[in-house]
């Protein structure tokens, strides 16, 4: 099992749910669009205020920095998951009802895993379907409100969540790259451009208090949940993150009833017991196969474990964990193992 990218994953859909009610919070002064805007916005000033403060203090950073070679993929992510997507939430929510958004936004769960199992070939055996099953169920009641009427808000809003399944999956590309340098990018560039939109639209800032409030929900929520997605894309792949990201609605429903004193109801104890079953399901997982492992030259931070027996030159860093540009020899062998940045074999589905 994977400890640390399950608690990766984890924690980011804690940061990820905990923001939705601070978010709604917020809503009742602020425009929609204005306020996702913010959040972006919010996440890469704070992340790139961490990462000022990391260079003055002079602290080497064991992380591999971001290559010509990765723009196009990083754009893409921008462009797919920042820009795209809630521009397209916003033009189905203006056109559909509150409970069939609701329930419609379960979908980048399933676009994710989908696109991972696809198109990449990462491996999705039943029991990993049936636990994000489990997990997408207990969301999906939990955004439940009693009705649901699909039209043409409904397709915008399916449309963004495809965007933030294509998001999730070319952010794998660059999990090997630094984490805190890749959603500092993504949140001042889709933060920029969701504020100009906002006012375009008509749409005016908040107060100072508003400002300071939706800049540290989304270096939270945003900034640093995205820092943990990456991580976890780096030792779990797209798909198993997905599913575990997708525990965040229960997360926001928790908080809800402490922050906005919402009752504690029947629907959310059956939900939290469909995740629950879910969570266990993935937790307990065993994938072992004999594999190979082809010859590989990349950049990321490691350390001299089994698949990483290579030599170092006299430019190369001491101490570990460090990162340099090494190569993998071919190998085969056995073991427990995740699609992580070295184990995204194909499988027969």
């Amino acid at each position: 099992m994977n400890r640390i990218g399950i608690l990766f994953a984890l924690l980011s859909a804690i940061l990820f749910g905990a923001s939705t009610p601070f978010a709604k919070l917020l809503l009742g002064s602020v425009d929609p669009w204005m306020m996702a805007g913010l959040l972006y916005l919010g996440s890469g000033i704070g992340l790139a205020a961490v990462h000022l403060l990391r260079w003055m203090r002079g602290r080497p950073v064991a992380e591999a920095p971001l290559r010509r070679g990765d723009l196009p993929w990083l754009a893409l992510v921008i462009l797919a998951g920042g820009i795209a997507g809630p521009l397209l939430l916003m033009l189905g929510l203006a056109r559909t009802d509150a409970a069939s958004a609701s329930l419609l936004l379960n979908l980048e769960g399933l676009a994710t895993m989908g696109i991972a199992w696809i198109v990449f070939r990462e491996n999705v055996d039943r029991r990993l379907l049936l636990g994000a099953f489990a997990i997408l169920s207990g969301a999906a009641l939990l955004s439940w409100q009693g009705h649901a009427m699909l039209d043409q808000g409904a397709l915008f809003i399916a449309a963004a969540c495809l965007c933030w399944g294509i998001d999730n999956n070319l952010t794998g590309k660059l999990s090997a790259a630094d984490p805190m340098q890749i959603a500092m990018l993504k949140g001042l560039v889709a933060g920029t451009v969701n504020l100009l939109l906002a006012f375009g639209r008509g749409g005016v800032l908040p107060t100072v208090g508003g400002l300071g409030a939706a800049g540290a929900v989304g270096f939270m929520g945003y900034g640093v949940s995205l820092v943990l997605f990456v991580l976890a894309l780096r030792h779990l792949g797209a798909a198993r993150t997905g599913a575990y990201f997708s525990l965040a609605p229960f997360v926001g429903a928790l908080l809800a009833v402490v922050v906005l004193h919402n009752p504690l109801s029947l629907r959310l104890l059956i939900a939290g017991g469909l995740m629950g079953f879910g969570l266990w399901l993935h937790l307990s997982e065993r994938h072992d196969h004999e594999h190979a492992h082809e010859a590989m030259e990349h950049e990321h931070r490691h350390r001299h474990d089994e698949h990483h027996q290579h030599a170092h030159g006299p430019g190369d860093p001491t101490g570990e964990p460090h990162t340099h540009r090494h190569r993998h020899m071919p190998m085969v062998h056995r073991h427990p193992h995740y699609p992580d940045l070295h184990h995204r074999h194909g499988h027969a589905h």
